[in-house]
């Protein structure tokens, strides 16, 4: 019995490929717009809160709340003064961060990092730059630390970290020698990833140092130039793409140390992916190509063997959807992002999981508590 469960628990990441191929998977939900025709999930948080951007009926785009029902009660989040904005990310507290406009009677139009007033009810705060004219907030943690970018009074944009308070005393991130960089992430341990210039003008991955001293740590890539980290979990775990040795954008779990040693997450079948989310339990959701160089919403194998599954094989193909990309995952395994519906519109989506799903996720746990106690 002992090898039963030794055997089954060390071959279960290996059959759940091969398992959920085999079956629906996820119910999709269509998330809606706001009058318009388009819309994108941005990030879910772990209460199945959903926030994005979507557009109302003049084709604005605009930050929003997501009824993830899909009823259609989607909130819009407003701007700053001007029209359009974005929500990117929602922490476990509902607290929204993003960008929006910040005046029509300014020109150029400005937008700047904002947090938003989850009530829609438009207190907004302006959480300001670095001196410069525009900024844009991407990531906020549970204890309410904000990252993104902003300019400074020389036109260069930086890596932030924001004060929530919206008073401006921001930190500048600082780069890897080279003139811009980009916060894109920000865990519940104040780890801060993104992507930054170095000394030959390459935009590489980064783990910022978050006291703004400069002490930054390149992450590297797969044997090219470039890359970014996109999201980094409360595990440390980092995930982004990375250019290989052909010149390829390739998903990569990033070795968090600097030394190097990444690792390539594969495609489906094409040349090229895009990881753009990893959960506290380690999955890992973005994009990638298939043979016939159609970029898919894909769920990674996060050992880089190549069992990448596209999302698409996991629901009713009746349901007329065909999912592009996957932005965030929570830790009850929902997924958003964008795909075209079967009125040809690009909306949001949420993928539930249906209950066989939750049922073999258990047998795994149940296993590994089993193994835990006896062994």
């Amino acid at each position: 019995m002992k090898r039963q469960i030794l055997v089954l628990a060390a071959l279960l990441p290996f059959l759940w490929p091969a398992c959920v191929q085999a079956t629906i998977i996820y119910e999709v939900i269509d998330l809606g717009a706001l009058g318009g025709y388009e819309s994108t999930a941005c990030s879910v948080n772990d209460a199945g809160r959903i926030v994005g951007e979507a557009q109302d009926g003049r084709g604005v785009q605009l930050a929003t709340l997501f009824d993830h029902t899909g009823a259609g009660g989607n909130i819009n989040l407003g701007a700053l003064g001007g029209v359009e904005s974005r929500a990117n990310f929602i922490n476990n507290t509902g607290l929204i961060v993003g960008l929006a406009q910040y005046s029509q009677l300014q020109l150029p139009v400005r937008s700047h990092a904002a947090l938003f007033d989850p009530a829609g009810a438009g207190n907004n705060i302006d959480l300001g730059t670095l001196g410069g004219r525009s900024s844009y907030a991407r990531s906020i943690n549970d204890a309410g630390q904000i990252v993104g970018w902003a300019s400074n009074s020389r036109g260069n944009s930086h890596a932030v970290l924001f004060d929530s308070t919206g008073v401006g005393d921001n930190i500048d991130l600082g780069t890897l020698g080279g003139g811009y960089s980009d916060a894109f992430s920000i865990n519940n341990a104040g780890q801060i990833v993104g992507l930054a210039e170095n000394e030959q003008w390459w935009d590489i991955a980064a783990l910022f140092d978050p006291t703004g001293a400069g002490n930054n740590i390149e992450l590297g890539t797969l044997g090219g130039y470039n890359s970014a980290a996109w999201c980094i979990n409360d595990a440390g775990q980092i995930v982004g793409a990375a250019d290989n040795a052909r010149g390829w954008e390739r998903a990569t779990l990033f070795d968090p140390t600097g030394d190097g040693y990444n690792l390539d997450l594969g495609t489906l079948g094409g040349y090229e992916s895009l990881a753009i989310s990893i959960s506290n339990a380690g999955r890992i959701v973005g994009a990638a190509e298939n043979s016939r160089g159609e970029w898919c919403a894909t769920l990674f194998d996060p050992t880089g063997a190549g069992n990448n599954i596209d999302l698409n094989s996991l629901i009713d193909p009746a349901g007329g959807w065909t999912l592009e990309f996957a932005s965030g995952i929570n830790a009850s395994g929902w997924i958003v992002g964008q795909g075209i519906n079967p009125q040809g519109q690009r909306h949001a989506f949420l993928l539930v999981p249906e209950p066989a799903t939750i049922a073999l996720l258990g047998l795994g746990i149940l296993l590994l508590r089993k193994r835990t106690r006896r062994f």
